[in-house]
């Protein structure tokens, strides 16, 4: 299994002015010097991302996708705004941002600019691509890492503004139920049914932190010569919002099968031969990190993490079946929403566990 992003020329769907782009940049960043080859990052359901090899060496650009997007997605402002935020002002490992451009006239969408690092991306929480030595301080480190996210004060790096800081699950409920309607192909019991209990029964205790919304693996960047987490990537789903559903979101390999192509799960796996901590060793070093006794409504937050991806995931099906999903694999994609919808209707009926 390769550690390496895999890069592949521009896609024609999302070429852009490479010239123009070259001399907005001599501009900004005039360092950059007079050569700039360019070449696309590959996966990602999303934004894409593009390295940039210059004569100051590389860096990576990310851009809104052309096309008709939905208003409050695709927000690469947002993402430039905490990175910058966490880079300035934190111990939160993040790629150092260089320069945004809002004008659209210059790529065709706006887009920014930063460092790129060299490291090791690991996507499945098995870590098999790693030592058996490496994986349980790679799971340490990226737990370690969340608490430390969490732990920002908000107000005191400018990210006072950055969402709205309380009722996070309520209105991600609500968002994702209008997002999930409106791409639905096929009837999903299991979704109906989560849609209905989970406005019912929603955390009882309401927090705010910057929660990161995509945080696992394939989105930590691990040093290139040891199991430490050196970046957190892709900040596309952040905002104010609930600690607790970023930690139940890292927490769903254990609830998810390991022989599912894509799922990323760690069930029906032997835990302690790969040399992986189990979920109640993450939870407990989570909470030592971050000063709690204990976790209220434990599986409202599975449940809920577990609706918003099957909602996400229906959203990606729906594109590639309108023909315009930014990865391949896109129906395949789509397909696991109703698994995920199960699992999650199945944690939320059988309710608290001891």
């Amino acid at each position: 299994m390769s550690m390496e992003p895999e890069l592949v020329e521009v896609l024609p769907a999302h070429k852009f002015d490479e010239s123009g782009l070259l001399v907005w940049l001599r501009k900004e960043l005039p360092e950059i010097g007079d050569r700039l080859d360019v070449k696309q990052f590959q996966g990602g359901q999303s934004n894409p991302t593009f390295l940039l090899d210059t004569d100051s060496g590389r860096y990576v650009l990310r851009k809104k996708p052309p096309g008709k997007t939905l208003p409050s997605a695709h927000m690469v402002e947002r993402e430039y705004k905490v990175m910058r935020a966490l880079s300035e002002h934190t111990v939160v490992p993040v790629p150092k941002v260089r320069v945004l451009c809002e004008d659209s006239s210059i790529i065709g969408t706006p887009f920014y600019v930063m460092d790129y690092m060299e490291g090791r991306i690991v996507s499945h929480s098995a870590l098999r691509a790693l030592d058996r030595s490496e994986r349980l301080p790679a799971h340490q480190s990226a737990i370690d890492t969340l608490a430390k996210l969490h732990s920002v004060d908000v107000n005191a790096i400018g990210l006072g503004d950055f969402g709205r800081p309380e009722g996070y699950v309520a209105r991600q409920v609500s968002r994702w139920t209008k997002q999930y309607l409106a791409s639905k192909t096929d009837d999903m019991p299991a979704m109906d049914k989560l849609m209905a209990w989970l406005p019912e029964n929603l955390p009882s205790t309401d927090e705010c932190a910057i929660a990161h919304g995509d945080y696992r693996f394939g989105n930590l960047m691990l040093a290139p010569d040891k199991p430490e987490v050196i970046a957190i990537l892709d900040w596309e789903l952040s905002t104010l919002g609930h600690p607790l559903a970023d930690l139940a979101y890292f927490c769903l390999p254990y609830y998810l099968p390991s022989d599912l192509e894509g799922m990323r799960g760690l069930q029906g796996e032997d835990l302690e031969a790969l040399g992986v901590p189990n979920e109640q060793e993450t939870i407990a070093r989570y909470c030592a990190r971050t000063g709690r006794d204990s976790i209220d409504d434990w599986h409202v937050y599975l449940a809920f993490s577990l609706f918003r991806l099957a909602a996400i995931l229906q959203g990606v099906y729906k594109r590639a079946l309108d023909g315009n999903a930014a990865n391949a694999n896109a129906l395949d994609v789509g397909k696991r929403a109703s698994l995920l919808a199960q699992v999650g209707w199945k944690i939320a009926s059988e309710g608290k566990q001891p």
